[in-house]
């Protein structure tokens, strides 16, 4: 009667001594039918004497018979079955591990903890631990496990599991009370024990190639460098990627429009917003555009087709944008800035930015001027640079205190003005008798 156990360092097949060690057979036949070994950890392990497994806990105190599992009121341990012919002679003989008694309180036996020899004649386990079974197959693996490199204690310092158990023959009938779980477990039983250990499938020796290091440290630079942006605000969220849907174009003439730009790459797709840069100040474009596509296979196709693509005498270059600003002018981690930029009112998608109107495009534009507006093309009037409007109480007022505060000189000066317009409308009505 066979049981395969595959671990992480290979496969093992153990042949079971089921004629003279029965009771010991069935507990552990039926332990492995129930996924009890599955995901156990190789605890204890001393060169060239044994690997000690079976305990869920991996501590060396837990695990209980299968006559415990089903009937909880049963004794945890059973009375070992010790046969005088079967001792640990050689390498890949399998023992389960007695508990000793305890002050008398508690018996010892066999529960579900198992140990497999790493060397030959070991004469100091026999007759105190049950031999059940030989390794016939997998004494490779055996090898691994003896080369392992363990903490003071003896558990190895990288994981080694038992992976899966597989029962090849089971001669005992199962208990009536004896429930198969539907589904393999996935987690380590003793995963919250917090111990931490290197990792099966890690190899800490491992020394990568140098360009591949060099990628591994550019990454971790950049994943650094994105918390800090979050930190002060500039990205939204660290883990910001930008979108696909939107084209840098750089290398632009100066007075190449937004319209431009959008009627050109229009038709390769809907265009949900084109945007040329321009400085803050004075307005003059930066020669680099935004434009985002509704679809990324239109981004994508643009991108091909636009690239050295002569505009306004001046040969463009297509990429995809790499910016996230759109996305932090909606989630800005600053409330502050948020605030702000909700109460302003921004053209083409920046705050900073007005939409310019056309001479006599409305009534307010002129009300705001006070008079006629110009030809050409302007901007709204800043409201910081527009006059305060003023009551018309403090208006009298102020006409009031003028009137009176004009000083007799300029009284003099109004005067003899009066008298040459006098003297002008005499010598006019003289001529006119004359003639």
């Amino acid at each position: 009667m066979s049981v395969l156990f595959e671990t992480s360092l290979g496969d093992i097949v153990i042949d079971l001594e089921v004629e003279s060690c029965p009771k010991t057979c069935e507990n552990f036949l039926k332990l492995c039918k129930i996924y009890y070994y599955n995901l156990n950890a190789f605890f204890n392990v001393s060169k060239d004497f044994i690997a000690q497994t079976g305990d869920p806990t991996a501590t060396g105190t837990g695990g209980e018979s299968v006559f415990a599992y089903i009937a909880p009121e049963a004794p945890r341990y059973f009375t070992p079955e010790l046969v005088p012919r079967l001792k640990h002679t050689q390498k890949g003989t399998v023992s389960m591990a007695v508990a000793p008694t305890i002050d008398g309180k508690y018996d010892g036996g066999c529960g579900s903890q198992f140990f497999v020899t790493l060397g030959d004649n070991i004469e100091y386990l026999d007759g105190k631990h049950a031999v059940f079974g030989h390794v016939v197959e997998g004494f490779e693996t055996l090898d691994k496990l003896n080369e392992v490199f363990t903490d003071q204690e003896g558990r190895p310092l990288k994981d080694v599991r038992i992976r899966h158990v597989v029962v090849l023959d089971d001669p005992f009938p199962d208990p009536d009370n004896l429930k198969v779980p539907e589904a393999v477990p996935t987690k380590p039983p003793d995963a919250t024990s917090g111990a931490v250990r290197i990792a099966e499938d890690e190899d800490p020796l491992e020394t990568l190639p140098e360009e591949e290091a060099e990628r591994e440290r550019r990454k971790a630079a950049a994943a650094a460098s994105a918390l800090t942006l979050e930190m002060v605000g500039d990205l939204p969220f660290a883990n910001v990627r930008p979108p696909e849907n939107v084209l840098f174009v750089c290398k632009l003439n100066s007075v190449t429009r937004d319209e431009d730009l959008d009627l050109i790459f229009s038709r390769f797709g809907k265009i949900m917003s084109c945007q040329v840069i321009r400085e803050k100040r004075t307005g003059d474009s930066l020669q680099y555009a935004f434009i985002e596509f509704d679809k990324r296979e239109d981004a994508e196709q643009a991108y091909f087709k636009m690239q050295n693509v002569l505009i306004d005498d001046r040969r463009i270059w297509v990429d995809f944008s790499q910016s996230v600003a759109r996305l932090n002018t909606h989630w800005s981690n600053n409330p502050t800035m948020a605030k702000s930029r909700r109460n302003q009112n921004g053209f083409a998608g920046r705050d900073d930015l007005e939409a310019t109107q056309r001479y006599r495009k409305s009534d307010r534009h002129r009300e705001d001027r006070g008079g006629y507006g110009m030809v050409f093309d302007v901007g709204d009037m800043p409201r910081s640079s527009r006059p305060r409007s003023r009551s018309r109480g403090r208006d009298r007022r102020d006409r009031h205190r003028s009137s009176r505060s004009r000083s007799p000189r300029r009284r003099e000066r109004s005067r003899s003005v009066e008298a040459y317009r006098e003297r002008d409308r005499d010598r006019d009505r003289r001529r006119d008798r004359g003639r």
